[in-house]
């Protein structure tokens, strides 16, 4: 049986800002430790991979449960499971909060991620049960998406200025605060809804999914130390092919399944869920790895940081406002398109000129091309898929984009982290082998690096040996620096090639269904 609880005017507005937030606050955290990595790499001798499971234990737990969270809170209360799994959330701050080490830190944002699934797509249910009105919900749903592109790029500003004042630990301490004051204006004036018939949790789907997910992530920040050629690496891959099989035959199958793959027949609904992956991607090649070279290499403080992502965000704004003017059903596909081509080039750009003596004014532009295209995809990916299911099936649709944008930022540290890390090790270990360096040097040297100038636990290096050997740590530290802006510019040419290619080739789908054969032909000679 449905239940919902009508609401006035006042009530409905109040109800959209808490919604906000509790959107705000959940995407936030996807890139707001972006900018601390640093902090936490010399604080708690973090090294690369333990800093990619920072930001991707939050991202892989929020990406596998979310589709479960939202049918959750369809059966037993789309305010209940909200608000529960915001307090999970802000248990799961708490913990990183007063983390004193990597391994707590991790646990603490995997209860985040928990948290995060819970809540985030009760956000859209709520929104389309307090707006029956198709207008005044595609008005709603306008904002809920720009809002979600929003709180993406302003994690680094907000961490940069944190960051700037205090450190690390008080990035957690504003979610707690945050989410406290969100928590309780929810209570007294979110509604409570749910439309628990028909609906049943998908545990096969669920499994397998996450099973699936999981083990592929693993296998690649895994193997970056242990090496890819390892046989329980290639098991986990082995356990990823399989799952993904699975799960196809599993969910074509089942009544209410966690991923509907019917959906998966309109080119369109799957080209705007490879764009939320591929965004993604792109977001956390710029948000995770220029972030970390920003602060290790380029020098620059937290306020630096914050400044230089605020034209991002800006740019996010202003192609938001634009693709909610000019989006109409017939034009998503071209502002689509249009987007990953220009944020494609926009990335592009940002690997031509990022080194370590780049200044503020010329970041800032290009990460401000970046933000204007990678904002209208970000707009676009969601209006394109509710165009075309039901609005009764609106909520599991941009749970669905959604779903596949956590994917993409998780596969993106996950998969471009390991080039990086791979190019900082192998690389440094070859250039130190061809200058001589002695053995137990390269292997201090390494761990020295990749753990923000700690050593490993039990060795201890005389002050006295670093002044004599002055030269030595010079070149070391040049060696090193090398190394990852090698493997940063691996990492963006993937991101940016990738925005490129998907745009390039919705736009030949695009022509082909539009056109005929004549049409096109002209079409190609005006290009």
């Amino acid at each position: 049986m449905s239940r919902v609880v009508t609401t006035t005017r006042g009530f409905k507005y109040k109800s959209l800002v808490i919604v906000s937030f509790v959107l705000f606050l959940t995407f936030l955290d996807n890139t707001i430790v972006s900018v601390a990595l640093s902090n936490i790499q010399s604080n708690l001798s973090a090294g690369v991979q333990a800093m990619q499971w920072i930001v991707d234990a939050y991202m892989l737990v929020f990406a596998v449960l979310m589709l479960t969270g939202g049918t959750l809170g369809d059966i037993l209360g789309r305010k209940k499971i909200m608000l529960s799994g915001l307090a999970i959330f802000i248990i799961g701050s708490a913990v990183s909060f007063l983390a004193q080490s990597v391994d707590i830190l991790i646990a603490g944002r995997i209860i985040m991620g928990i948290g995060a699934a819970a809540s985030e797509p009760g956000t859209l249910s709520v929104l389309r049960h307090i707006y029956p009105n198709r207008k005044q919900l595609s008005r709603a749903l306008g904002i809920w998406a720009a809002v979600s592109g929003i709180a993406l790029s302003f994690g680094p500003i907000v961490g940069g200025v944190i960051i700037g004042l205090s450190n690390w630990r008080y990035i957690f301490l504003f979610n707690i605060i945050l989410g406290i004051i969100i928590l309780t204006l929810g209570r007294l004036y979110l509604p409570e809804s749910s439309d628990p018939k028909g609906r049943s949790l998908d545990i096969k789907g669920l499994i397998l999914g996450g099973t699936t997910i999981t083990s592929t992530i693993f296998g690649f920040i895994v193997g970056e130390s242990v090496g890819y050629h390892s046989w329980w690496i290639i098991f986990l891959f082995m356990i990823s092919f399989i799952g993904l099989i699975s799960f196809i035959l599993v969910e074509s199958k089942v009544k209410d399944p966690v991923l509907p793959l019917k959906y998966f027949r309109s080119i369109q609904f799957t080209i705007a869920n490879i764009v939320a992956f591929i965004t993604n991607f792109g977001i956390f090649a710029v948000f995770f790895f220029v972030a970390l070279y920003l602060q290790l290499i380029a020098g620059f403080s937290g306020y630096s940081i914050a400044l230089s992502f605020m034209t991002m965000s800006a740019a996010i704004v202003i192609a938001s406002l634009i693709s909610g003017k000019w989006n109409g059903a017939h034009q998503t596909s071209l502002l689509m398109i249009f987007g990953c081509l220009v944020a494609g080039v926009g990335i592009y750009l940002l690997s031509l000129v990022i080194a370590p003596n780049i200044t503020v004014p010329t970041l800032s532009w290009v990460l401000a091309l970046s933000g204007f295209g990678l904002g209208i995809c970000l707009v676009t990916m969601n209006s394109s898929v509710l165009h075309i299911v039901p609005s009764s099936r609106s909520g599991m649709a941009a749970s669905v984009v959604n779903t596949f944008r956590e994917l993409g930022g998780v596969f993106g540290v996950a998969v471009l982290g390991s080039i990086v890390n791979g190019r900082l090790t192998n690389d440094l270990i070859v250039k130190l082998t061809s200058l001589g360096v002695p053995k137990s040097y390269r292997t201090l040297a390494v761990y020295a690096i990749t753990h923000g100038g700690n050593t490993p636990a039990g060795v201890n290096v005389n002050p006295s040996i670093l002044v004599k050997e002055t030269n030595l740590v010079s070149v070391i530290t040049k060696a090193a620096y090398g190394a990852f802006a090698d493997g940063l510019h691996i990492a963006l040419y993937i991101a940016s090639s990738l925005l490129a290619f998907i745009g390039i080739v919705y736009l030949i789908i695009y022509i082909n269904k539009h056109h005929t054969i004549s049409d096109r032909i002209v079409y190609f000679r005006n290009l």
